[in-house]
């Protein structure tokens, strides 16, 4: 099995798991996918130079409904502003959802309103922390499966995708992205033709189970709990689930 150089997050989202290979220096680099203009907005603000204007921002930004309501009813500027108001809306938005529908805070986490999930210390210094490891992560803004599609042959890859969990046109996965519409069997025929290790979590559905099961992928169930401290189940798919999980 030839070293792993690159690692690909096609469904980057947060991307918690790009920036943690990255954070660890595990590959020689990171490439993070993301479709969503919003979204894309903030990742390029943070890796392309602009980290810390929009950590300074966040940090001197006085929050409260009238003035979240001030500056996302103002005419966007640049793309640091829109990666401002993007951060601003899944800090402040119930279950920090930026999709169009989403809704204030009102009550939040302890009675603390829309400043339940500010934290802007926090925020700033992930910011720059993320910003310090931008030569390690390269950002796409652009299709996630197309970036699979033009990197299927390579053995020195890996990928861990994440897609919407819109199988069966579950609802959840439409009301928290803006480009929750996924080809959910071309991504496992994709998938299937990769010459590089790959990792998949996917919704605890039948059509997942028989999605994997014709294509031989392994699958294992894990436990989780959703925002309401409900535990819920998801499908991690792999072909050789050795590589990930110890028996």
């Amino acid at each position: 099995m030839p070293k792993v150089k690159e690692f690909f997050e096609p469904f980057a989202g947060g991307a918690i798991t790009g920036l943690t290979a990255a954070n660890l220096g595990l590959f020689d680099r990171v490439t993070i996918v993301e479709k969503d203009m919003e979204v894309a907005a903030v990742w390029k603000t943070i890796l392309h130079g602009d980290a810390e204007w929009l950590a300074n921002e966040i940090e001197e930004f006085d929050i409260s409904p009238e003035h979240i309501e001030e500056r996302l009813g103002m005419p966007i500027q640049s793309e640091r502003d829109l990666a401002f108001r993007t951060l601003l809306r899944n800090r402040t938005n119930r279950g920090g959802i930026i999709a169009p529908g989403s809704s204030i805070l009102k009550n939040g986490e302890n009675g603390k309103g829309v400043k339940s999930r500010w934290y802007p210390a926090t925020l700033k210094s992930r910011i720059l922390k993320i910003a310090s490891l931008s030569k390690r992560i390269n950002f796409v803004e652009g299709d996630g499966v197309q970036t699979m599609k033009a990197n299927i042959g390579r053995k020195d890859a890996a990928f861990f995708i994440d897609p919407p969990y819109t199988v069966g046109g579950k609802k959840a996965g439409k009301r928290l992205y803006s480009h929750s519409e996924l080809d959910h069997e071309c991504l496992f025929n994709i998938t299937s033709q990769l010459k590089g290790q790959f990792l998949m979590t996917y919704d605890n559905v039948v059509r997942v189970k028989e999605m994997a099961a014709q294509y031989e992928f392994e699958t294992r169930t894990i436990y989780m709990r959703n925002s309401h401290h409900a535990q819920l189940t998801e499908l991690l798919i792999a072909k050789n689930m050795k590589w990930f999980i110890a028996s």
